[in-house]
Formats: C-alpha cells, sequence, structure tokens
C-alpha cells in the first residue's frame, strides 16, 4: 500500500507542506526543467524554420505532414497513453508483485508494438488520402499536396517511434523517474534544426529535409529510452498477448481516452482543415502562434498533468478519496497562478513577442502582424487548454473514460460551429485575420471543455465544496489587471519592434518580462496571498 501522507484541502490559513506536497513539487521542478529544455530547443526550432521557410509552400506542407503522427503524439504521448495505461500500471504496482507488473509490461509492449506497426504501414500507403483529409484545400496544382504526401510518407514512422516512447515514459513516470521522458523532444528539435541548416542545402528540394528529420528523430529518441528503463530493470520483453488482463483493462481506457483526452488536438486539426482552405500561409501562420502559446502550456500545465497522473492514480487503488480531492484542487490552484498571467502576458505582448522571435530572413512585418493576432486568440484559452490537462487526468484515474467522451463531442461541435461562422463573417467582410477566427474558435471550444469537466467533478463530490482555487481567484484576477497596466504603459509600439535590432529587441522584451513578473507577484503579496496558501497540505 501507499505510504503517502494524506493531504487535505488548501486554503489561506494553510500550515506549512508535508512531505507529500514537497514530493510533488520536486517532481514538477524537475519534468519543468527538463520541459524547458525541450521548449527552449523548440523555440529554437521554430525560429530556425521562420528565418528559413517562413509562411511559405514548403512550410504549409511540411506542417500538415507533421501534423498527423504529431496530433496521434499527443494522443498518445500527453493523453490517451497517459490516461490508459498509468492508471493500470500504478494499480500492478500498488497491488501485484514485480514479476507480474514485468508480464503486464512485456504484453502491453508486444501488442501495442505490432499494432503500431500494422498502423504505421496503413498510414504511409495511404498518405494521399490522409493530406487529403486533413488539408483539402492543398488538393489542386499549387504543389502542396504533393510535397506533403511525400512528406507524410516520411514523418508517418515518427507515431510507431514516439507511441513506444510514451509507453516507456509512462512505466518510467509511474515509477518517479520523470527527467527521461520529459528530455527526449529534445533530440527531435536538434534533428529539425541540424537539417533545416545543413542538410537543406544539398537537396534538389530542401523541405524535404525536415521530413527525414522527424524520422531520424524517432529512432533516437526511442534508443534513449533504454538505459533509464534498463535501471529500474523494466526493459520491455515484447510477447503479444491481447487477453492479457491488464492489456485488456488498459485498452479498455485508451480508446475513449484517445478522443477524451485530446479535444484540444481535434479542435486544432479542424482549424488546420478549413485554414487550407483560406490560402497559402495560414497553417503557417497558426502554428507559429500556436507553438507560443504552447511554451507556457507545456512548461508548466503538462509538466503538472504528467506528475499528477501517477499520484492520483495511486490514491484511487488506494481508496484515498480525501487525498485524491485535494490534490485535484491543489493543481487547480497552481494553474490560477501561473497560467492566468501567462495568458495575459501573451495578449498584451503578443506583438513584441512575435517580432523578437520570429521576424527577420523570409519572416515579414506583415507575419509578425498576422502571427500576434492569432496566438492573442489562442491565449484566451490558455487557462482553458491547462485546465483540461489537470482535470481530464482526474477522470482517468478513476477509470471513468466515458464522461471526458462526452463533454469532449460537445466542445469539438462548439469548435466546428464556431470555426465555419468565423471563417465565413470573416472572409465576407475581407478581413486579413481570418485565420484569427479559427485560433479563437479554438480557444471558446476549450473554456467550454474545462467549465464541463469541472462542473463533473463538483457532482460526483470530487472536489472539496470551497475549492481553494476559487477563493484565491479574485486576487489573482487583480494581480494581472494591475500587471497588464504596467506592461501596456512600458512597451513600446510595434514599429518600434520591427526597426530594433535583435540584440535591442531582446533586452527589451526580457525587461518587460522580468517587470512584468515582478509587477505581478508584488501585488499578490500587497493582497495577501503567501506560499502557504498554495501547499498540498497541512502538518
Amino acid at each position: 500500500m501507499s505510504t503517502d501522507k494524506p493531504p487535505t484541502a488548501t486554503g489561506p490559513d494553510a500550515a506549512p507542506t508535508s512531505s507529500t506536497g514537497r514530493g510533488l513539487l520536486q517532481s514538477i521542478s524537475i519534468v519543468s526543467a527538463m520541459t524547458l529544455l525541450s521548449r527552449v530547443s523548440g523555440l529554437v526550432r521554430d525560429i530556425v524554420l521562420a528565418r528559413y521557410f517562413g509562411a511559405s509552400l514548403v512550410m504549409d506542407a511540411f506542417i500538415v505532414a507533421n501534423r498527423i503522427p504529431n496530433m496521434l503524439r499527443r494522443f498518445f504521448g500527453e493523453g490517451a497513453f497517459s490516461q490508459g495505461f498509468v492508471p493500470v500500471m500504478a494499480r500492478y504496482r500498488e497491488n501485484h508483485t514485480e514479476e507480474e507488473a514485468r508480464q503486464f509490461v512485456d504484453a502491453m509492449s508486444g501488442t501495442l508494438g505490432l499494432l503500431l506497426f500494422i498502423i504505421t504501414l496503413i498510414g504511409v500507403i495511404l498518405a494521399p488520402l490522409l493530406v487529403a483529409i486533413v488539408a483539402p484545400g492543398f488538393v489542386g496544382d499549387d504543389g502542396r499536396f504533393d510535397m506533403a504526401t511525400l512528406m507524410l510518407r516520411f514523418t508517418f514512422p515518427y507515431l510507431f517511434f514516439i507511441s513506444l516512447i510514451a509507453f516507456s515514459a509512462g512505466v518510467l513516470n509511474t515509477y518517479g523517474k520523470f527527467a527521461a521522458a520529459a528530455f527526449t523532444p529534445v533530440w527531435l528539435n536538434l534533428a529539425l534544426i541540424s537539417a533545416a541548416i545543413w542538410l537543406a542545402p544539398y537537396l534538389d528540394e530542401p523541405g524535404m529535409a525536415l521530413a527525414y528529420g522527424v524520422f531520424v528523430a524517432g529512432i533516437v529518441q526511442l534508443l534513449f529510452q533504454i538505459p533509464f528503463l534498463a535501471k529500474i530493470r523494466f526493459v520491455p520483453r515484447p510477447k503479444f498477448n491481447l487477453r492479457h488482463t491488464g492489456v485488456r483493462r488498459a485498452s479498455r481506457l485508451m480508446l475513449p481516452a484517445i478522443f477524451g483526452s485530446s479535444i484540444a488536438q481535434v479542435n486544432v486539426l479542424i482549424g488546420g482543415m478549413i485554414a487550407s482552405l483560406l490560402g497559402v500561409g495560414k497553417i503557417s501562420l497558426l502554428y507559429y502562434s500556436d507553438r507560443l502559446m504552447e511554451f507556457p502550456l507545456g512548461l508548466f500545465s503538462i509538466a503538472l498533468a504528467t506528475v499528477i497522473l501517477p499520484y492520483l492514480s495511486r490514491q484511487h487503488a488506494n481508496n484515498s478519496a480525501k487525498q485524491f480531492s485535494d490534490a485535484v484542487d491543489w493543481s487547480m490552484s497552481l494553474v490560477c497562478l501561473i497560467v492566468i498571467p501567462a495568458a495575459v502576458g501573451l495578449i498584451v505582448m503578443a506583438g513584441p513577442l512575435v517580432a523578437t522571435i520570429f521576424y527577420g530572413g523570409v519572416f515579414t512585418a506583415y507575419d509578425v502582424r498576422m502571427t500576434a493576432l492569432a496566438l492573442q486568440a489562442f491565449s484566451i484559452g490558455l487557462v482553458g487548454f491547462s485546465f483540461i490537462k489537470i482535470l481530464v487526468p482526474a477522470y482517468f484515474a478513476r477509470e471513468d473514460a466515458r464522461t471526458p467522451v462526452k463533454i469532449g463531442v460537445i466542445a469539438v461541435a462548439v469548435n466546428f460551429t464556431l470555426s465555419v461562422g468565423f471563417a465565413l463573417w470573416l472572409t465576407k467582410i475581407e478581413y486579413a485575420g481570418t485565420h484569427a477566427g479559427l485560433a479563437l474558435a479554438v480557444s471558446i471550444a476549450a473554456i467550454v471543455n474545462a467549465l464541463l469537466l469541472y462542473r463533473g467533478l463538483r457532482r460526483e463530490d470530487v472536489l472539496p465544496k470551497k475549492p481553494a482555487c476559487l477563493r484565491l481567484l479574485p486576487r489573482i484576477v487583480v494581480a494581472c489587471g494591475v500587471m497588464a497596466l504596467v506592461v501596456i504603459e512600458i512597451q513600446r509600439p510595434l514599429g518600434w519592434w520591427l526597426e530594433a535590432s535583435v540584440v535591442t529587441r531582446a533586452s527589451w522584451l526580457g525587461l518587460c518580462i522580468s517587470i512584468s513578473v515582478l509587477c505581478y507577484f508584488l501585488v499578490l503579496f500587497i493582497l495577501g496571498i503567501r506560499p502557504s496558501h498554495f501547499q498540498l497540505n497541512r502538518s
């Protein structure tokens, strides 16, 4: 049985944290540190792609070719696989022998590996059909369809590698080993940077270098996991066994989780399909803005979700309802503390951020303005995206896969309706930023999704009757408002950012961010909020 100390509800008068709270915070810090390396290298990757390829036909084609395996990566790596596999793995760790846990890992790896190989083979063969479905606007004579199809034949096998990587990460995370899995995406970023700078100039079609880079990265990332699995003596010995009890249990959770935990990606996919009909470059503009929005999302919210799922699964396996409830409330409080000001900052400083990071090379001033519009629209939903990341695991840790699916259907319907409506309306009035309407639709759908997930947990009495996050929220909102006013006052017009040198832009951006962070926490302190308000346990 677990020896974790029971957490209790937090509040303004909470006492010092216990070992459980410190342990979770330490794990989150480790994942965040590794994720920071991943996100920084990913940011460098996107800068390189923007400078070398811009918002172009080639970049549109690569984004579509990479979107299919990348979207499935989100399903399996950060979504369905974690939600379906980790709770079952945690149950084996808590209630079975180590040998039985190894037999489950062997059966799961062999069964998953064979199914993935078959799916990958089908995907490569049906590449033209997949491109036509994901980007119907590519079908024509401008070359995007043929290029995306050829690229997809090299990027689709990444699904095979990354899903096995997600499997390895699930095992490691269950045993409290978070660093290796969180660092793994760095290899993909390094591969794409190398391909764009050093391989592309030697190819007749430079864009193909990116597709080759994705394929190589998948192999490197999978091999990187093996030494860490060996340290905990869980290197799989693959055995195909669909009848294994653990495999069947995990599969029942994974199938609905593919949809329920990845609604945000389904909505982005819908936006991309419509964007392909709006003209060349729109997909690229959405991509660059989405990457900036996902920086804080990945750095904090996904790190928090990664750590909290194994903990919640253990509490459910041990019938520790109070610890479960308080951990979810604690997670929501942390999201309010970190993500709300991040969203406000992205909205207020969208133009300077895009200009500082992407402007230059073939990425024009017009691209900066259009990307900033989409970034502001995406940022509106950042809090919704973050709450989804921590609320969905609260359902799957309790092995409730049906409710997130039902709520997800509603969110997708909202997104599709708004996306079509915004696209038609903005096109009719000849507004240049039609793609921003698609980003706004995704954000609204995420907020609806998060609210419905929260309501469901309240109805089932999973959350405390008086969540700490709701008591702290008014003061956080006030601090964000003051921070926004200060940033608006000190930042320069967009024209200044476009004319300034790279060093000047970076220096001034760093100064603005530093002042905004200092202002935010100073106001919180004045309003009476202390670190003890965000502790998981009472003594």
